[in-house]
């Protein structure tokens, strides 16, 4: 598994590509021009927009297991970008962006490979 210092000497946090003109450096600012709600509503809608999105991708599985349907690596993508977009969103919120976001995950998840409890449950493993 590679870990954040070995994405960092690669260049991987300063190579991210840009989608109309979009940096993934910037898409915290790009969401936040895309915000329809305040306040609590906003606090309500980007976390319901999130558990929606998601149990679109989980509906797309869904139907792959029990209907052997097909969908294209496009539509999952598509939805994925759903998922990131109101995750940043709320990351937004409490003030930080999605790069502060996956700098966290990638520490948790390294430290939690280090001690051997990338298994199991409970938040504080």
């Amino acid at each position: 598994m590679m870990t954040a210092k070995d994405l960092d000497s690669i260049g991987y946090f300063e190579a991210f590509q840009t989608v109309d003109e979009v940096k993934v450096s910037d898409y915290s600012t790009w969401v936040e021009k895309k915000i329809l709600t305040e306040g609590q509503d906003r606090l309500v809608e980007n976390t319901l927009g999130l558990v929606g999105e998601a149990g679109e991708v989980a509906e797309k599985i869904k139907k792959l297991i029990r209907d052997s349907s097909r969908f294209t690596n496009e539509e999952i993508m598509k939805e994925l970008g759903d998922v990131v977009f109101y995750a940043t969103a709320l990351a937004n919120i409490y003030g930080k962006g999605l790069n502060e976001v996956l700098e966290l995950n990638i520490a948790k998840l390294d430290d939690r490979q280090k001690r051997g409890k990338l298994k199991g449950s409970g938040d504080n493993r």
